[in-house]
């Protein structure tokens, strides 16, 4: 049998992309709305998405569809409920951006901890040539040696930042549904998450149960000195709350890769600050070069072990 595949959002991934190793037809798409989806899948028998939704209406209308191979990690694009009634097999991508990601997360937060944004605006102001000193250190920088980073969520990405903590001498703290055995980090509640980390770096997915698990109320219980940082999905953030927390000074600062909408909508709070205690980069932590390669090459692995009857990365 000739197996039909679709790429709805090629343009999402900046790699080379072997085709699959079994009789098959090949069509891709730069981008594509959820409802050129339906279109678009007509006759496929596996679909390949990065970021385009497909939902219980869309799997309803695609009676050929086998498989949908996810483009990423996160699969709230799909819904699972449906796809594991009509017996279509979703993967989705683990472990790609292993480097990349904890890497970015660590530039943002050594970027707040050195406090780089606002001295660097002072030097284009010309604050320091005006200085009776030899330096300028009004913004008070805290060093990474010797302060707890806290962690939500101990999975791979969780696992490399807590490995770059340590390398700076930190001490990590973890909490997690299910307590890790790494003898290397400390299992805490969420209260001593909050209220003791000086670093607060969230990797946990985004469902019901962790959407907006940090609003104001949480914000309020952090340590003033704090920074957060979100690597992971903008809907773990209450994102008006966050604004206003940093704009009172509730928190020291943080350091965004994510919203809850992206793109964003132009009013979108956390576009709005202009304040050197915040940080937001456009989802492109887990970009580099080697990172999408590597997903790329698991994105087809991942299709002919399906194919092969040998599904890998499933979860539905």
């Amino acid at each position: 049998m000739t197996e039909r595949l679709v790429f709805l959002d090629r343009d999402s991934i900046i790699a080379d992309i072997r085709r699959p190793a079994f009789a098959h037809e090949w069509a891709e798409y730069p981008a594509s709305s959820a409802a050129e989806a339906i279109e678009r899948l007509q006759g496929a028998t596996i679909a390949i998405s990065n970021k385009v939704p497909l939902r219980a209406e869309a799997l309803a209308a695609l009676p050929s569809l086998k498989m949908i191979a996810v483009a990423a990690t996160g699969t709230d694009i799909v819904d699972l409920a449906a796809a594991r009634e009509r017996g279509i097999t979703v993967s989705n991508i683990r472990g790609y951006a292993h480097a990349a990601v904890p890497e970015h997360a660590f530039a943002l937060i050594l970027a707040l901890r050195r406090q780089l944004l606002a001295y660097r605006a002072d030097v284009e102001a010309g604050l320091w040539e005006k200085s009776p000193r030899f330096c300028l250190f009004h913004h008070p920088i805290r060093d990474l040696h010797g302060s707890r980073l806290g962690l939500l969520g101990y999975g791979d990405l969780g696992k490399q930042v807590a490995h770059l903590g340590r390398a700076f001498g930190m001490e990590i703290v973890v909490h997690t549904r299910t307590p890790s055995d790494d003898p290397n980090v400390r299992n805490v509640s969420w209260d001593e998450l909050l209220e003791t980390s000086d670093v607060l770096s969230l990797h946990a997915p985004l469902t019901d149960a962790t959407r907006n698990i940090i609003g104001a109320d949480e914000l309020a219980r952090m340590k003033p000195s704090a920074i957060l940082v979100n690597t992971a999905r903008g809907g773990l953030v209450d994102e008006a709350a966050l604004a206003d927390a940093l704009r009172r000074g509730v928190i020291a600062g943080a350091g965004f890769d994510v919203l809850s909408k992206e793109p964003p909508v132009p009013d979108n709070p956390l576009l709005q600050l202009r304040l050197p205690n915040f940080l937001l980069t456009p989802h492109s932590a887990w970009a580099s070069g080697q990172a999408m390669q590597g997903l790329a090459d698991q994105l087809i692995d991942n299709i002919e072990a399906f194919i092969a009857g040998r599904p890998a990365n499933r979860v539905a």
